[in-house]
Parts: structure tokens; sequence; C-alpha cells
């Protein structure tokens, strides 16, 4: 069975791109254009996942969320959103969230996270090709929590994995500093945030043992997975 997915979103233009993205990628996906539509929607049928625009005509994200979390909807739900403060995320998590995406979102990155929530719930039950991610010749399987590149078993910690995993997520992409730490570390990291330079070193020995380098350094903005062109 194909996943099922609501996404919640007042534009247009998103909710038909995503509809069309999603299709493609096999999700089984419907739409609500409001929180009252959202709330009838969800309170007559079942969906794995759902896409939550934060600001919609008649509601909130977050205060749209909390009102599900109140109905024992428990879909995991990935917030859209053009705000990425800190104090934003947090609220969104608060009211039950489980994750989030910046608006202009990478539909590559989106999709991802929405494969990683159906993991984590539970609602992945393995026909849905969720469980590995490939760049080049760089192959990371979620599932088995194996990597290797070029046929060759690279051997990571826990947390080496948790920011290759990351990085794949959305090649090309130049991931901050900030976004690594939130994504592997968490938003109670308060250590050295320095510690990013220095995993990106130790995967940059393990992964790129082979030519071409894979993990760059974008100067003065952040680290991206990529290949030449």
């Amino acid at each position: 069975m194909a996943p099922k997915v609501l996404v919640i979103d007042d534009e247009p233009y998103i909710s038909d791109l995503l509809v069309a993205a999603l299709k493609f990628e096999g999700f089984e996906v419907d739409t609500a254009m409001d929180g009252a539509e959202a709330i009838s929607t969800v309170g007559r049928d079942h969906y794995d996942i759902i896409l939550l625009d934060v600001m919609l005509p008649d509601a909130t994200g977050t205060e749209l969320c909390r009102k599900f979390r109140m109905m024992d909807i428990e879909s995991p739900v990935l917030f859209l959103t053009a705000r990425d403060a800190t104090e934003d995320k947090l609220s969104g998590f608060d009211a039950g969230g489980d994750d989030y995406v910046t608006k202009p979102f990478n539909l590559d990155e989106l999709v991802a996270r929405m494969r990683a929530l159906l993991r984590r719930s539970g609602m992945d039950d393995g026909s849905f090709e969720s469980d590995r991610l490939t760049f080049g010749d760089l192959v990371l399987d979620v599932r088995t929590h194996e990597v290797s590149r070029n046929g060759v078993a690279i051997e990571l910690t826990a947390t080496e994995f948790s920011l290759l995993e990351t990085l794949m997520t959305a090649p090309r992409k130049v991931f901050t500093k900030s976004e690594l730490l939130d994504d592997v570390w968490g938003f109670d990291f308060e250590g050295d945030p320095a510690i990013v330079e220095t995993y990106i070193s130790y995967l940059r020995k393990k992964v790129d043992i082979f030519e071409p380098a894979m993990i760059h350094t974008i100067r003065g903005v952040g680290y991206s997975l990529r290949l030449p062109r």
C-alpha cells in the first residue's frame, strides 16, 4: 500500500507542486486549503503523514497540530515553514510536530524527511523503498546502518552516520553549521559548534578515500555533498 499523505497548504502553486511530486514518488495524496477543511478531512480518513503549512488563512500550523493531537491523531506532522528561527521550530515541536522543512524547500530533501518519519513511526512496512540513499557511488542504508563507496564498506560511528545521512538527504544543498547541529546533535546541544568541523573532517577521511571528493566546504556558508559537473 502506498503511504497516504495529507498536504495542508493554502497556496495552490505549492499544493499542486507537492501533489504532482509526491504522486510521482509513490505516495497517495489528498489536500486541504485551510484549518477547517483539514480538521474535517483528518476526522474522516487516516493519513500516514501530514504536511502542514505554518501559516493558514484561519489558523496557524501550531494551533492546528495541537488540535490534531487533542483529536488523538498520531500521524507524523512535518511543518512547511518560511520561518527558520529556532524558537519557531521549538514551538512547532512543542505543539506535537515531528519535523520541519523551510520554504523554499528542496523536493528531494522533503521526500527523504518524509520517508524518515515513516520509518520512525513504524508505518513503513518495507514495501516503500525508503531505506537506501544513493549519490554517485556512495550508498547509505538507513535500515542496516551500512555505508559503502565504490563497493567498499565504510565503517562509521553513529554520529558520523547521522551526519552523512543528513548530507545525503539533499545532495548539492549547502547545509549551515546551525542546520547540521540541529539535525545531528539536536536543539539541546550545548557544546562547541566547532564539533561540526571535526566530524566533517572525520567523514572526509572515510568517505573521500576515492576520487572525486564529495564532501565540500562552501566558504562562509557551510557544507555540501556534491560531485564536479
